[in-house]
């Protein structure tokens, strides 16, 4: 970990399976709004998918998301979790990580980049010119 990024690998259900899934959640300060999330599969690879800050945190209180990414706090036979139903075109996974381990990922990145200064850790040309580079 340095003082610009935080990494956290943590155990996860996916729902109706016995074993549990490693899943790597990294936040970076040079992307401040996005968290990546992560999921190993068998074959040692990674499949990562970028959510929201924002979304994340509002998780650990209520439900949220739309479309792709949906996330709820849940209590499960005596667990508290957050729920995580990623979709696709090839279809749906459904994670279960533990609330505590995900609040404590969530305060260190609060930590690196605080609430509401997202704006002012970005680099807004830079931004601007990785977009045009595209078209």
């Amino acid at each position: 970990m340095t003082t610009d990024s935080v990494q956290q690998d943590m155990f996860t259900v996916l729902h109706g399976q016995p074993a549990p899934v490693v899943t790597r959640w990294t936040y970076t300060a040079s992307d401040p709004f996005a968290i990546s999330l992560a999921v190993a599969t068998r074959n040692d690879r990674w499949i990562e998918w970028l959510v929201a800050r924002d979304l994340v945190i509002d998780s650990i209180t209520g439900p949220v998301g739309e479309g792709d990414i949906r996330m709820s706090p849940h209590e499960v036979q005596g667990y508290d979790i957050v729920e995580i139903e990623i979709r696709s075109a090839e279809g749906r996974a459904v994670l279960e990580v533990d609330r505590d381990l995900l609040r404590h990922f969530i305060e260190s990145t609060i930590d690196i980049v605080a609430l509401g200064d997202e704006i002012n850790r970005m680099d807004l040309d830079e931004e601007i010119a990785k977009i045009t580079q595209l078209r």
